[in-house]
Formats: C-alpha cells, structure tokens, sequence
C-alpha cells in the first residue's frame, strides 16, 4: 500500500469477483503462534529486503531513507538517502536495486510516471540511477539475468527494465498491481486496491495475466514474497493477517499485525537468517512469523 493514507484502502470499493474470495482462512498447519517483534525503526516501513549475509534493508518514506538492520535486536543504521523510496530488490550480483521517485503524481494513475529505479552502494550510500520513466516501483522483483520489474498500486501499468537499459513501461497491465516477486515463468503481483487479490503474469504471455485468489474489498493485500514451495505468502493490511496462498485454498499465518506492508524470507546463516519469515509494517515494526 502506498503511504498517501492508510485510510484510502477502506474506501476503495471493489469489483465483482469470479474467483472464490478468501475468507475466514484457517491456519496453516504449524502456523498460528504469536509474531515476535524483532525491531523497530520508528517510522513507517515501506519496503524490505534480506541479502546474502542476512542483513535487512528496509524503506522509509517519511525521511526518504534506506535503513540496514544487521540483525533481529539490532538498531537501524542509515545506509542511503533517497528521494521517494518505495520497494527494494537484490540483484543476481548482490547488489541493492531501489524503487525511487514516488511522489503525489501517482496518484492520477500511470500518465505521469514517475517512477526510478537505482543501485546502491551500502558502503557508501551513493545512489546510482539504473531507469525511469516508470509508472512507478512500488512493488519490484528481480531476475537472474538483471530484468527488473515493478509495479503501481494507483495505476495499472507493470513496466520491465530490459538487461540492456531499455525501459518498457506497458509490459503487462494488472489494476492496483503492488507487491512483486518472481519465479521461473510468472511475475507474482498483490492487486491492492481495484479488485483485491493475487495475480501472476506469464512471462511469456503479459498479456493474459492470471487471477489466483481474490480478497476482501478493504483487505489491502500488499508486498508479497514466495515460501520455499514457490507458494505466495501475501500481508493482508486492514485485517490485520498474514496469509499463503496454498492450491487448494487460503490458509493464515499469523494474525493481529495491523497495517503489515511487506514480508520477506531471511538469507544466509546469521542475522535475519535463511528460512525464517519476517514482516515490516506502517506501524515501523519487524516481526517475525514463527511457523511461516
């Protein structure tokens, strides 16, 4: 969910759906315990991610910065100041790519198209500018070869950064698209506003992307990640919940995180540590989802 106001998810209406909506979803099995507060960074978190050494990187948007978490307890510490951040990738060579550039022009949808996308150095902070032009990067996904992705929540249009420098800002189109991540043959997108669920786009086929599951009309699905068995692990942020989206249905894994903005696996053995599931929030916390 963008950070304009928590409050526009509660007066979005959505669309008819055809899929089953995910309601009143049981626990995952082994799921269910209580999240662990592992930091907190004083202000709103938009994005996170973990590199190789176990190390979090998360947005902040109220002071336009990067902060590194070096480990569950550990304060933040400024890496970067960025104008506008919103989502944040590893790249195949380990480097920290950023969404950049938001601003209120998202709000009218993708005719402005503000969006960036930069490296960053986390030795020095200087911010490398990769592409514009962009609808926006709220949501971004990387792939192995360097092709970037990323996502509007107030538009429509998911633009593809080409290995090449080359920007296609129309690649796909998915309402309220958000939240990124991929596998080998689909990007994975959370749609947060307009018609409230989870859709994958074929890489091969942009243009015939597939709904998985529908949500709620103000459940505010927002940046989701892949578990191990390739299954989406989505934040729902209203209620409160963190679910998975399993074949044959919606299960929860943890409940009572208000305002949850994006979840992320762990890497490496130390630190926020492979294996391990954690959520970043509005609210400025990192928790830890025991069982996910």
């Amino acid at each position: 969910m963008r950070r304009a106001s928590l409050s526009v998810a509660l007066i979005v209406a959505a669309t008819v759906l055809t899929a089953p909506q995910a309601q009143a979803a049981p626990v995952c099995a082994g799921a269910g315990h209580a999240p662990v507060l592992v930091a907190d960074v004083g202000e709103p978190i938009e994005g996170a991610i973990v590199d190789g050494q176990g190390r979090m990187y998360v947005t902040v948007t109220a002071s336009n910065r990067v902060l590194r978490i070096d480990a569950p307890g550990a304060p933040p510490v400024p890496v970067a100041s960025v104008p506008g951040p919103g989502a944040l990738a590893i790249a195949a060579d380990g480097s920290l790519l950023v969404g950049y550039g938001t601003d209120a022009s998202v709000l009218v949808g993708d005719s402005a198209r503000p969006g960036k996308i930069g490296r960053i150095d986390v030795a020095t902070g200087a911010l490398t500018p990769l592409a514009s032009g962009l609808s926006a990067a709220n949501g971004m996904a990387v792939a192995s070869d360097g092709t970037i992705y990323a996502t509007n929540d107030f538009g429509q249009l998911v633009g593809r950064v080409l290995p090449n420098g080359v920007v296609q800002p129309e690649w796909a189109r998915v309402p309220s698209a958000n939240g990124a991540v991929l596998d080998a043959n689909y990007l994975y997108v959370a749609r947060t506003f307009v018609n409230p669920g989870v859709t994958r786009i074929p890489l091969a086929n942009p243009g015939a992307p597939e709904s998985m599951v529908n949500f709620g009309p103000i459940d505010s699905p927002d940046g989701l990640t892949l578990d191990g068995r390739g299954r989406p692990v989505v934040p729902l942020n209203v209620p409160g919940q963190v679910v998975r989206v399993d074949p044959g249905g919606v299960c929860q894994l943890v409940g009572g995180l208000m305002f949850t903005s994006a979840v992320t696996y762990g890497h490496g053995s130390g630190g926020f540590s492979a294996g391990r599931l954690f959520a970043v929030g509005f609210t400025g916390t990192v928790h830890e989802i025991i069982g996910g």
